[in-house]
């Protein structure tokens, strides 16, 4: 059997565990491990197995994940992550959808602090959708902004996501965190123009919530002030050359501790909380990235990713034409499968074509996880959409999905911007890293 037909049998395999809700390590590994014993022997898979997996837990650059996960589980705790809604809220609640423009704000900081779309979506979820409910708001658009804003968490810095994407590919996760900025900043405005569009078309939707005073703004801000602190220093510290992003974490995750204690918000118990559930996430994470370096591997002995980069430029199309290609398997392949379980299946596939046609990596990783975030509220996986429908359990699937359904189209006007004009992307890693 040659090696091409044991991948491609390989990758349905892979393609069907991934289907029937297979965890995602479990699958590359399987099929990984598998693949090899099949075109070398057990001795190669097994020897593959234990370097691999030593080589990945002993690397510094992963110190990242674990640290800036305890950070953002320590603000939620603390109800860290709850305030800088709160200060949302007290300067724009006060017009017409106006709690839901705070809801994206708010998802935003939080993104700035866990790194994780789940987590913003989640802890954002509890923290907002019962003030909307109580406000009158159309559950569409209080489930859509929730399920939408979340998915700034993969984009924003500190990502997970460009960390993984950092690591697949061998690339600064410095140079990806300043590249994610303005993106995410377009992208926040982008779902709060579409929020105003909304509900000027439709009242309903979201009516103006009650003015505060300026006093109450001021006490709300001041409040929300020592996380916003963290989140200027940690990131602005990588912009300026301060810390490495290791170190940033580092610093981060310290710095939120010793508020949650010195407010005393942070108890043994709660800190105990916020640690398993980081060492939990922290573990999928790795045991994905470890799997994800067995089954590369296995996908270099099968020549697979050869015959699609051949493939593709025997096309004999620009290389924004294949870009777009690109973007479209991800695009489809996000209504099936996870972000995550996409982008390791795929970069071994498409990073070498990326980088034989002069595509710049680091725009090319932002793409990528901009189109992840679409699969994340995208049918019938929507992994966002589900993480809110276990929060507001009495609002059907489909009202869920009709209320997103406005912020995709945000996120595609968004990408399309970002493949027209580069230099939104590049411009910070290229002015303030060369």
């Amino acid at each position: 059997m040659s090696g091409e037909l044991v991948g491609l049998i390989g990758l349905a395999v892979l393609f069907v565990l991934l289907v029937i809700r297979v965890p995602v390590a479990l699958a590359m590994f399987s099929v990984g491990f598998a693949g090899i014993w099949a075109l070398r022997d057990l001795k190669a898979a097994m020897s593959l197995m234990a370097s691999e997996s030593f080589t990945l837990a002993s690397s510094a650059e992963l110190v990242v994940v674990p640290l800036f996960i305890l950070m953002g589980n320590v603000a939620s705790v603390t109800g860290m992550s709850g305030r800088l809604y709160d200060a949302a809220y007290a300067i724009v609640g006060r017009f017409r959808g106006g709690l839901a423009s705070a809801t994206v704000l708010g998802c935003a900081g939080f993104a700035a602090l866990s790194g994780s779309s789940v987590a913003s979506a989640l802890t954002m979820g509890k923290v907002s959708m019962a003030e909307m409910d109580r406000f009158n708001y159309d559950n569409r658009l209080s489930t859509g902004v929730v399920a939408a804003g979340g998915t700034l968490g993969i984009l924003i810095p500190p990502s997970t996501g460009f960390v993984i994407y950092a690591i697949l590919t061998q690339q600064s996760i410095g140079r990806l965190f300043l590249a994610g900025v303005l993106p995410g900043i377009l992208l926040l405005s982008m779902f709060i123009a579409t929020i105003t569009i909304l509900c000027w078309l439709r009242p309903g939707f979201g009516p103006a919530g009650p003015r505060t005073t300026m006093g109450e703004k001021t006490k709300k801000l001041v409040g929300a002030l020592p996380v916003l602190s963290v989140v200027i220093l940690t990131i602005g510290g990588i912009y300026a050359g301060i810390f490495s992003p290791v170190e940033a974490s580092a610093v981060g995750a310290g710095l939120i501790i010793v508020i949650g204690a010195a407010t005393g918000k942070l108890t043994p118990r709660t800190f105990w909380t916020a640690a398993k559930d980081s060492v939990v996430t922290t573990a999928a994470v790795m045991l994905i990235l470890i799997s994800a370096h067995i089954l590369n591997p296995f996908l270099a002995l099968t020549h697979i990713p050869d015959l699609v980069g051949t493939f593709l430029e025997g096309l004999q199309v620009g290389p924004l034409t294949v870009l777009a290609l690109i973007l479209l398997t991800y695009l489809v392949l996000g209504c099936f499968l996870e972000g995550f379980a996409m982008l390791v299946l795929t970069m071994p596939i498409y990073f070498p074509v990326i980088t034989q046609l002069g595509i710049d990596p680091i725009w090319f990783g932002v793409l990528v996880v901009l189109t992840l975030e679409m699969g994340l509220i995208s049918p019938p996986v929507g992994v966002n959409v589900f993480i809110v429908k276990s929060v507001a359990r009495d609002v059907p699937l489909a009202r869920i999905f009709a209320g997103v359904t406005p912020f995709w189209f945000a996120m595609l006007a968004t990408l399309i911007a970002l493949i027209a004009f580069p230099q939104i992307t590049l411009i910070l890693p290229n002015t303030m890293m060369n």
